[in-house]
């Protein structure tokens, strides 16, 4: 088949090198423009740019797939499929039909669930238990298209939005080759499950603040959702603290804790072994943090290191 490819993240490029594996022609790859990046706020192609300028394909950079010189570029390759993997941008509906076969999108969830642009973020804030990805056909409607596969992936207890994102990149691109070949002997799309929509917005900076009063599995599920990005963060005083990964006190952990020890929503005690902050339901370990201009480091240690006084609490204004 011949392909204009759209992407932009490192999760799209497991797609992008199954497709050329497969002995698909890709045409075109579209990605966002170079985004400022780093201290310097230097200039930086997308890793998908990075990957197409490497491996010599033409690429295309518009800031929005509504700009006629992309329609007009689109339109020029005449591609048999387009193929989207986390862009980042919607295509416009005077695009959808140029392809012959249409816009085929991989989305990292089971449809009708979590439609929208953080669907592993916001499945793990949730607190589900599994997830997984799907391919389907682009429609005016968010995420609302017909689908050609769906394929359930486990959520690990304590896995990130990183790290599930990675292992569905890969079950996701198997399933996109597979896609493709469906769609060539003629198999066409079906709608939807029925079933609850619901809807996964962009987790901005103000949802990854940690409420204290909150339980504590649900604390370790909002660090586990926005690790790496935008990170899960608190306040000590009147300093930003980033939360990079937490431990539940289950059963076998409590020890940490201490006989009789009670601590207040976001209080923090530090032992020998750990840091601990208490929640709305008990206390949470905290594993690794990050104080501002620092790197990320083991919790304890820095506990120790900044020598913190009696009654020290998180989430409190200065």
């Amino acid at each position: 088949m011949r392909l204009l490819f759209a992407g932009t993240p490192v999760p799209a490029l497991p797609a992008l090198a199954a497709l050329l594996t497969a002995g698909h022609e890709v045409l075109a790859v579209a990605t966002n423009p170079d985004a400022p990046s780093g201290r310097g706020h230097r200039l930086t192609p997308s890793p998908v740019a990075a990957e197409a300028v490497r491996l010599g394909l033409p690429l295309l950079q518009p800031a929005r797939a509504s700009e006629p010189w992309f329609v007009d570029a689109v339109e020029a390759l005449a591609p048999d499929i387009a193929v989207v993997v986390a862009w980042g941008t919607l295509v416009p509906d005077a695009l959808l039909g140029v392809p012959t076969y249409g816009w085929v999108n991989l989305h990292f969830s089971l449809l009708p669930a979590w439609r929208g642009a953080a669907p592993v973020q916001r499945a793990i804030m949730a607190g589900d238990w599994s997830t997984g990805i799907t391919t389907f056909e682009l429609v005016h409607d968010l995420d609302a298209g017909p689908y050609y596969r769906r394929q359930a992936v486990a959520i690990e207890p304590d896995e990130t939005a990183g790290e599930l994102l990675g292992r569905l990149a890969d079950v996701g691109a198997t399933a996109l080759v597979a896609t493709i070949a469906d769609i060539a002997t003629g198999t066409r799309p079906r709608p939807q499950p029925d079933g609850e929509v619901t809807l996964a917005p962009k987790v901005l900076s103000n949802d990854a603040r940690i409420d204290w009063t909150r339980p504590a599995r649900t604390i370790h599920d909002l660090v586990r959702a926005v690790t790496p990005a935008p990170g899960a963060w608190t306040t000590l005083g009147a300093e930003r603290l980033k939360v990079g990964r937490t431990e539940r006190l289950t059963a076998g952990r409590t020890s940490l804790l201490g006989e009789g020890v009670a601590l207040a929503p976001g209080e923090l005690l530090v032992t020998k072994r750990a840091l601990l902050a208490g929640t709305g339901d008990g206390a949470i370990r905290l594993v690794a943090v990050q104080a501002p201009g620092k790197p990320m480091m083991d919790a304890a240690d820095w506990a120790r290191g900044v020598r913190l006084g009696h009654g020290a609490r998180l989430g409190e204004a200065p």
